[in-house]
């Protein structure tokens, strides 16, 4: 590691503590998906308006990650993480304690306020450790833990929600956000804040077209696997015919596929970071529109989930897309990668329950997940071939 790179006493326990945040948000996300059914009852809705609390804390993530960009331009990032991961904890035990659901929509909410703004400033502070042709990798490391969140926190977090209640979930993840507290405090080195770093030199972030096309691409395309995720639970059951009690286990499929996509995507990016997008909206909108067909039989509809699991190459590879392009602005654009997710998190959800309010069956999510796939591929074509036609 260059000497200009600030040190951890123990680099593995540093980007494990930054992983452990991503598990923790990983888990308190994904898990709400799969564990709309109950929460629905408890809260009495039916499973289309539960959806809005996922909507809710996408909402959430929006709103937060600009909103703490730029106040925390000049707050240490170390101090940073502190206090978001405070707030995320905060979020979650108080949706423990409502059980209605225009309260359970607020704690929701304050539960993603700091979701993108972390994620932005974990990936900073990993990119700062590593060299410069490694910052993709070191990026996906952080994502790992989101994508781990799927193999073993949320089929533990769904099964503890059957068996014990839903807010055992949000339990659980205010556990986590509280050891992150712990672990980044002890392993993640200070890294120095940019001195050019201020509010007006973030806002600038506002005047860059290439950083708006990115980000609506994020927001179009990611939401091809938000759609088909976040009504999973309700499709094994209906149409593939799967247990409930088998639903944590199938579900560990997609968060093999989250992994295999933030390892492979942290790495081609290192490499060819454009046709790394390109490959991935490609890929998801494959697998979305085949779920349509594939969900009928056990052995298709795993494999499809897996593939739309690989999704998840989006998120290294474009969170240090947007580091490039992001100039002056380096922390709103990186938080801003989390905002687009989760408005494509936000409209997957929604569209998919309309699809699915409108009689179109358990398996028209998988419809919107390829036009929303296929969207975000034709967004990102035509950014980069504008900045190609720029560079020229």
């Amino acid at each position: 590691m260059a000497s200009s790179h600030p040190k951890a006493k123990h680099e593995s326990l540093a980007e494990l503590a930054l992983a452990i945040g991503g598990l923790a948000i990983g888990t308190g996300e994904f898990a709400a998906m799969s564990l709309l059914p109950e929460m629905a009852h408890g809260t009495h809705v039916d499973i289309p308006t539960a959806g809005h609390f996922i909507s809710s804390y996408a909402l959430g993530v929006v709103v937060g990650a600009p909103l703490f960009a730029i106040l925390g331009t000049r707050v240490p990032r170390r101090l940073m993480l502190l206090i978001l991961m405070v707030l995320f904890a905060a979020g979650n035990f108080l949706s423990v304690a409502v059980s209605s659901y225009w309260p359970l929509m607020v704690a929701r909410f304050i539960s993603g306020l700091p979701h993108g703004a972390y994620f932005g400033v974990a990936a900073l502070v990993a990119a700062a450790l590593v060299d410069h042709d490694k910052r993709a990798t070191a990026v996906g490391r952080v994502m790992l833990g989101l994508s781990v969140a799927n193999v073993i926190g949320v089929p533990l977090a769904t099964w503890m929600g059957q068996a014990l209640g839903w807010r055992s979930l949000f339990i659980s993840v205010g556990g986590l956000a509280i050891l992150t507290v712990i672990l980044v405090r002890s392993f993640v080195p200070k890294v120095p804040t940019d001195e050019d770093a201020s509010i007006k030199n973030e806002l600038t972030a506002f005047t860059n077209l290439q950083l708006w096309l990115t980000l609506l691409a994020a927001a179009i395309g990611f939401g091809g696997m938000f759609a088909v995720y976040s009504y999973i639970s309700p499709l094994l059951t209906h149409v593939t015919g799967v247990s409930e009690a088998a639903i944590p286990w199938i579900l560990t499929v997609f968060g093999i596929g989250n992994i295999a996509g933030t390892v492979i995507g942290g790495k081609a990016a290192d490499k060819a970071i454009r046709t790394t997008i390109l490959v991935s909206f490609l890929v998801s909108g494959t697998a979305a529109g085949l779920f349509v067909f594939g969900a009928h039989a056990l052995w298709s509809a795993l494999v499809l989930l897996f593939f739309v699991g690989c999704t998840q190459a989006l998120a290294p590879s474009i969170q240090t897309h947007l580091m490039d392009i992001g100039k002056k602005a380096q922390t709103l654009a990186a938080a801003l990668n989390q905002s687009a997710f989760n408005v494509a998190n936000a409209n997957g959800a929604w569209l998919g329950g309309l699809a699915i309010s409108a009689n179109l069956g358990w398996t028209s999510p998988g419809w919107v997940g390829a036009l929303l796939a296929f969207g975000g591929f034709v967004v990102m074509g035509l950014s980069f071939l504008l900045e190609k036609r720029r560079a020229n």
